[in-house]
């Protein structure tokens, strides 16, 4: 299996990120024949990485997503997110050393969004900083691991310097490369990048892009999580295609709801590919786009941009 940090020395990676399904029937759609993960392995993606829910609820079927990638023929390296949320060491210690028995060895190591109520991990380990310490200490380097980088800062960071001091910690911890959350502010990345480096932060850079397709999902991921400047074209995207009187009722009044959908959808991949364009010039080393368990938008926004040219 490759290591993924060899491949970003070589030349800019790119991946996809999906999430385990909560279903028989999701799970069937994404890794069962002619699935979705078979139409998205056939685009030669570096890696595929699964999400991983914060008290590890979902492991199974996240372990099922990832063995389905490892065993693709194209040789797409498979990545577990893994979260120290609920976990005591042994715990945490008993579920690394599964996935080294099911041929998964690259991770990205995250504290990982708190449950709704809760004020801490309720666990042994209450940062990702400490995660990526313990694994190295474990495991020594059985794992390639990934770690989150915030180029606007993280939001219950009290600043963006103290984020970057922790980020350079994680590197002083034994981390190999930089798996970067949502920014769509390029000014912003841009600063981010010289920041870190300034820093003395090293480590390889890959960008996660989460395709623009959906205005309720875009304000969302924003919003709810994140914190993210929504630059002005975006805003205008969401403006232009606004389903009245928001789009987060379940019975709009407004005429003309799918014509907008479509017309969001279709500004909002050329954007994308845009916001790909801008990245890439700027010399990151990977583009890990969320695939969101879909083929036909994300195929499009990849084979367009000129990410890839073998298929």
């Amino acid at each position: 299996m490759s290591k993924l940090t060899d491949i970003m020395n070589r030349r800019m990676a790119f991946s996809f990120e999906l999430f385990p399904p909560k279903t028989d029937e999701g799970l069937k759609k994404l890794i069962g024949d002619g699935g979705v993960l078979d139409r998205l392995a056939e685009l030669y993606p570096d890696y595929i990485s699964v999400t991983y829910g914060a008290g590890g609820g979902n492991i199974g079927a996240n372990l099922e997503v990832l063995k389905a990638i490892g065993a693709k023929k194209q040789g797409v390296v498979p990545v577990t997110h893994f979260t120290c949320i609920g976990g005591t060491k042994d715990d945490i210690r008993q579920k690394l050393q599964n996935y080294l028995d099911n041929g998964i060895n690259h991770i990205l190591a995250l504290r990982g969004d708190l449950p709704f109520g809760w004020t801490g991990t309720g666990g042994d380990l209450h940062y990702a900083t400490e995660l990526v310490a313990f694994i190295r200490k474990e495991f020594g380097d059985k794992f390639t691991i990934a770690v989150a980088g915030s180029p606007e800062g993280h939001i219950s960071c009290r600043s963006i310097e103290a984020d970057i001091s922790f980020l350079k910690q994680k590197q002083d911890n034994g981390a190999d490369y930089i798996m970067t959350q949502l920014c769509w502010d390029m000014d912003q990345f841009r600063w981010w990048i010289d920041a870190i480096r300034a820093a003395g932060i090293t480590l390889p850079i890959d960008v996660g892009i989460m395709p623009v397709l959906d205005a309720k999902a875009t304000i969302n991921m924003a919003l709810s999580r994140n914190g993210c400047v929504l630059p002005r074209k975006l805003a205008e995207i969401i403006s232009k295609n606004w389903i009245f009187p928001d789009p987060f009722v379940s019975d709009p009044y407004d005429a003309d709801v799918a014509g907008k959908k479509a017309s969001f959808k279709e500004a909002g991949i050329e954007y994308t590919i845009g916001l790909i364009d801008e990245y890439r010039a700027s010399g990151i080393d990977g583009i890990h786009l969320y695939a969101l368990n879909k083929y036909d938008d994300v195929a499009r926004i990849i084979k367009e941009s000129g990410l890839i040219d073998r298929v």
